[in-house]
């Protein structure tokens, strides 16, 4: 049998006996939850395939449970409570909203269940540790690389991703401050459109903001979803390739594309890293060994001269093949 189980949180709280697939006799067997913001994106599939990795190397179990819609607040806070519950030794928590998430992860220190953030801040000091991206500096990268194409001169459009995501937020404010103050040449036509956060309404918002504004040069886009969405619609509208276009985050099409030079450049993360970071540290916490309370994760400019560089394409095996 495996040595780590992945069980819903209604199964979790269905059984009375211990959890676990260990064979540590006489001692308990640790259950960490892990929950993330959603599960459809890439970036959430690698966070798993880290978390996995990293129960099955300090033999612990997780449960992954998180929100179908990455929108969806509110079952996030419902997985936290019935987590807690259900007694879990550990969470490790991608918060939807840096403050919506306070006083879940506040009950769940209450009840001596110690709390990992990860990928995306929360405000307050009850967690034990933040595990993510320097956002901030991803969204300068993403600004100078588009500075670097367009010689300090252009209109461009940064879409947002949605109201209180510490991570997009970090990466919106890093590309809109470096634009303004070391690129003051470009012309920024919107930075204040939100696409969601489904791939749908990214579309929807992008075509909206090309029908206004015809002759944008260049778009920011600060996640996975939103890139996708803008993407389909350049394409969609022809201008794929001919606006000079950089996205967050990685996937197989989205790769595809940067290849194909329809995008111009993506800032990637390090969400294997995350998983398995987060469930690490958790255990070492109850395990009283010490820990890192705040874990830089790495950002990198992904472009079609470096993509085939091998460190970066370590990176994007653990992002975008992570169901192997």
């Amino acid at each position: 049998m495996s040595r780590f189980c992945c069980l819903t949180a209604a199964a979790l709280i269905a059984l009375s006996a211990p959890i676990g697939c260990g064979s540590n006799k006489g001692a308990k067997h640790l259950t960490i939850a892990v929950i993330p913001k959603g599960s459809t994106h890439e970036f959430w599939k690698a966070i798993h395939a880290g978390a996995l990795d990293a129960a099955q190397e300090v033999d612990v179990d997780i449960i992954w449970k998180g929100p179908i819609k990455e929108d969806d607040r509110e079952e996030q806070i419902q997985t936290v409570e019935s987590f807690i519950s259900a007694g879990v030794d550990a969470i490790v928590l991608a918060p939807l909203d840096d403050r919506a998430l306070v006083m879940p992860v506040r009950e769940a220190k209450s009840a001596g269940i110690p709390t990992v953030i990860i990928d995306s801040g929360l405000e307050g000091n009850d967690h034990i540790a933040f595990v993510a991206t320097d956002n901030f500096r991803g969204g300068v990268l993403g600004a100078e690389r588009i500075g670097q194409l367009m010689n300090n001169s252009g209109k461009l459009i940064m879409v947002r991703c949605m109201e209180g995501a510490a991570s997009s937020t970090a990466r919106e404010e890093g590309f809109i401050t470096t634009i303004r103050s070391k690129f003051p040449g470009f012309t920024v036509l919107s930075d204040n459109q939100y696409a969601g956060a489904m791939t749908e309404s990214a579309y929807r918002t992008c075509e909206t903001l090309l029908n206004r504004f015809g002759d944008v040069e260049a778009i920011f886009t600060p996640n996975e979803s939103s890139t996708f969405g803008c993407l389909r619609a350049l394409q969609d509208y022809g201008l794929s390739g001919k606006v000079v276009f950089v996205g967050f985050d990685s996937s197989d099409k989205l790769i595809e594309a940067l290849r194909n030079g329809e995008i111009h450049g993506l800032v990637v993360q390090n969400p294997y890293r995350m998983g398995y970071d987060g469930v690490k540290t958790a255990a070492a916490f109850l395990r009283r060994q010490p820990f890192e309370n705040h874990i830089d994760t790495g950002v990198h400019l992904v472009t079609k001269e470096n993509i085939d560089d091998p460190a970066i394409r370590e990176l994007l095996h653990h992002t975008v093949k992570s169901e192997n």
